[in-house]
């Protein structure tokens, strides 16, 4: 039996893997680990830990590597205690397989470890092109990874390019559809009726979501750290003028996140907006129906550009964090500017939902990566490049 490690850093970590994590779990010729660490075991980015277990899951291993800041020597110093910590790991747990998702700084720390562990290691979500420094660890990690599973055909190709055996590069699609895709289909006033009730939240009043409401997800971009403060402060900008009732998460743990924080945190005292709500975390199946049936989604998140693409929701991008990965028509691109802001989201409103578009996926990813881990002939532990 093939010992599969799944490593989860992220509340987008959890959402990207999970429905691969379920499958491998009921393979018979699979065993799951797991593993838990970054901001996925920290209470202020929502604990993903705790959801996690709720959903029925076996936590192996939890470490704590990031350094408090949120700066690019905190993001630094966070992904070397990473690789400290997943050494000491692997060595008590063995797996055969590590499974990595996309792009994030704690995915390197791990991959890094298992490579000179002679881990095999099999990464998610390759291939694609996007902004911030998630563009140079994903094709890294790439270059580290035994087995890839791309989300679209673009992808793939890509990653055949960057010199990999087309023997081991499949387009599986983006296993976070498989969740999107069966979600969707249940009645969203089941989940929305008792989101504030149930998930907390910080906001002046608790609004109805059955009236017209905006999805706000706002990420720091690493390589513009410094100006991630003024980048909030254009988007909260515009949304103040608009005044439409607005659920916003807080952003991920990347450098400049303090600076967005803050940001919020200032406005929200400063100007005491009535219409907006925010939450640390929510989990994957709440966040899915908030997508579904809000009026638009506004930042610079990959879920509007991938499970926006798949439910068809309305989506205003901003800035360069998403910039180049494949996008349906659901998307408006615009810079960190209120004006192209506010008439985005009154564009995207006036259009309402889009037809569904299935770029990254039909729903499958999960269990065809099970499928393809237990039954392939397992790749050489040394890598070469293929011409």
């Amino acid at each position: 039996m093939k010992k599969i490690c799944v490593f989860v850093g992220s509340r987008a970590n959890y959402s990207s893997i999970k429905s691969v994590m379920t499958s491998i779990k009921n393979h018979p010729a699979l065993q799951l680990q797991v593993i838990a660490g970054a901001s996925a075991v920290l209470d202020r980015f929502g604990k993903v830990e705790d959801i996690i277990k709720a959903d029925g899951f076996s936590i192996d291993f939890s470490f704590y590597n990031n350094v408090e800041g949120e700066i690019p020597v905190t993001m630094a110093k966070s992904t070397g205690l990473g690789l400290i910590e997943a050494a000491l790991i692997f060595g008590n747990l063995n797996p055969d397989y590590l499974i990595v998702v996309g792009d994030r700084f704690e995915m390197m720390a791990v991959t890094i470890a298992a490579a000179y562990m002679n881990i095999r290691v099999a990464h998610t979500m390759g291939g694609e092109v996007t902004g911030t420094i998630d563009e140079s660890i994903r094709h890294a990690i790439t270059k580290f990874a035994h087995v890839h599973f791309a989300a679209s055909e673009d992808a793939k190709n890509r990653i055949i390019k960057l010199g990999e055996d087309p023997k081991y590069v499949f387009n599986v699609g983006c296993p976070r559809m498989d969740l999107v895709l069966n979600e969707i289909k249940v009645d969203s006033n089941i989940v929305l009726n008792y989101i504030f009730d149930n998930f907390g939240g910080v906001g002046s009043n608790k609004f109805d979501l059955n009236e017209p409401f905006l999805l706000v997800s706002q990420h720091p971009v690493t390589t513009e750290f410094g100006e991630n403060k003024d980048q909030i402060n254009e988007t909260l900008a515009a949304l103040n003028e608009l005044k439409i009732n607005t659920i916003m998460l807080w952003p991920n743990i990347d450098a400049g996140s303090d600076d967005i924080s803050k940001g919020i945190r200032s406005f929200r005292e400063t100007t005491k907006p009535t219409w907006l709500h925010l939450f640390k975390n929510l989990p994957t199946p709440v966040y899915i129906h908030l997508m579904k049936n809000c009026l638009c989604l506004i930042g610079n998140s990959s879920s509007g550009v991938r499970e926006g693409a798949t439910i068809g929701t309305p989506v205003v991008n901003i800035g360069s964090r998403q910039n180049k990965r494949e996008m349906g028509e659901n998307v408006i691109n615009v810079d960190y500017h209120r004006a192209e802001i506010i008439d985005a989201i009154k564009k995207q409103i006036s259009h309402g939902k889009y037809k569904s578009n299935g770029i990254y996926g039909d729903g499958t990813a999960g269990k065809s990566i099970a499928t393809i881990l237990a039954e392939i002939e397992d790749p050489p532990i040394q890598k070469t490049i293929c011409y």
